[in-house]
């Protein structure tokens, strides 16, 4: 993810065809480790592609994958669902509200 992350940085810069030296002077400039094959395999992959085309059929790719419990169940769980959470909810602020000022403040 990193030298997919270095190589958009290097088109944002205004490189147009970032190599894989590209990719390694952006990793170095933050101490990362550099491995020549994965940015070059990047840099392969992404060669003569429009960046933003790219993303953008990523985009719908992921749109397509769901990402959510089923409707039936998420019904049958939210009429039982709102009274556990309101005694959490509960429970959770009467833990906060012992460790207020945990024997000293701020601007004390």
């Amino acid at each position: 993810m990193r030298y997919v992350a270095a190589y958009l940085l290097a088109v944002l810069g205004g490189n147009a065809s970032p190599a894989a030296k590209d990719i390694k002077k952006i990793l170095s400039s933050v101490g990362v480790d550099f491995d020549k094959d994965r940015a070059e395999k990047v840099v392969k992959e992404l060669k003569g592609k429009d960046v933003n085309e790219v993303m953008a059929e990523g985009q719908k790719k992921l749109a397509s994958v769901p990402s959510g419990a089923p409707a039936a169940a998420a019904g049958g769980a939210a009429a039982g669902g709102a009274a556990e959470a309101k005694k959490e909810e509960k429970k959770v602020e009467e833990e906060e509200e012992s460790d207020d000022d945990m024997g000293f403040g701020l601007f004390d």
